[in-house]
């Protein structure tokens, strides 16, 4: 194995890292977008909203992310009034085909997440803030979504990095992103075994990076969660010494 020469590779590599970083933020961020007005209404009552919603995810999860990348990449120009409208503007880049199969597919599985999230929230929580007074978005806002989204976190950080490999799945339609990048090099070394371990070291880079930021956001959540506690339990504490105080002095 020559070790010069994956050191030689790696600037190179992270040139193509950079657009699949990208691909992965963007994705991840509209993704995010798309999921969270769909996961609740995942958990309406509304039969219809419901159902809808739950036709999109398990037609996004239920197949390759390579196959919709291939229907919509290869597929739109298929169809003439696809290249007769605006859209043939977007939907003939191969970077704009990329975001849009990423961003829909993981839309699809971070809405199921969000969803998991949602309903794991305490029902007490929500009786509670009906009881404050509280509307419906306030309540969305303030008790569900914060509550579920932490409840859903450690399931999204690893959707979040599952994007990041599925990404490499660009360079099927010439995209020069960290593996499209490599397959390149390997064409003018013919030294894959070098340059996939250089491809594979970036990748755990990264992956680590992703791993340890939603570690340290999830435990300032946990951290923010225990504090509300210890302030709830010592307000109930007070409370209850101002009754058996107050009981004291009535009793003779």
């Amino acid at each position: 194995m020559n070790l010069h020469l994956i050191v030689d590779v790696l600037p190179l590599l992270l040139e193509g890292m950079l657009l699949t970083a990208q691909l992965t933020a963007a994705s991840v961020a509209i993704g995010l977008l798309i999921a969270v007005p769909l996961a609740l209404l995942r958990t309406s009552p509304s039969f219809v909203f419901s159902y809808t919603i739950l036709l999109y995810t398990f037609v996004f999860r239920g197949t390759p992310l390579l196959v919709q990348l291939f229907l919509i990449y290869y597929g739109a120009g298929q169809l003439e009034w696809i290249r007769s409208s605006a859209a043939w503007s977007i939907l003939r880049e191969p970077y704009w085909c990329a975001l849009i199969t990423f961003s829909l597919n993981n839309g699809a599985y971070t809405t199921e997440i969000l969803r998991g999230g949602i309903r794991a929230v305490p029902s007490g929580e929500i009786e509670a803030a009906k009881a404050l007074g509280m509307s419906y978005a306030l309540r969305i806002r303030r008790i569900v979504l914060p509550a579920g989204f932490r409840l859903a976190l450690p399931a999204y950080a690893n959707e979040v990095v599952l994007m990041l490999k599925a990404s490499s799945l660009a360079s099927t339609i010439t995209l020069m992103e960290m593996t499209g990048t490599a397959r390149k090099i390997v064409a003018q070394t013919f030294s894959p075994y070098e340059v996939f371990i250089a491809a594979a070291l970036i990748y755990l880079g990264f992956t680590f990076l992703i791993v340890h930021v939603f570690g340290r956001l999830e435990r300032h959540m946990a951290k923010h969660q225990q504090r509300a506690g210890l302030k709830n339990n010592s307000r109930s504490r007070v409370r209850a010494a101002a009754k058996i105080s107050a009981a004291q002095k009535v009793a003779p």
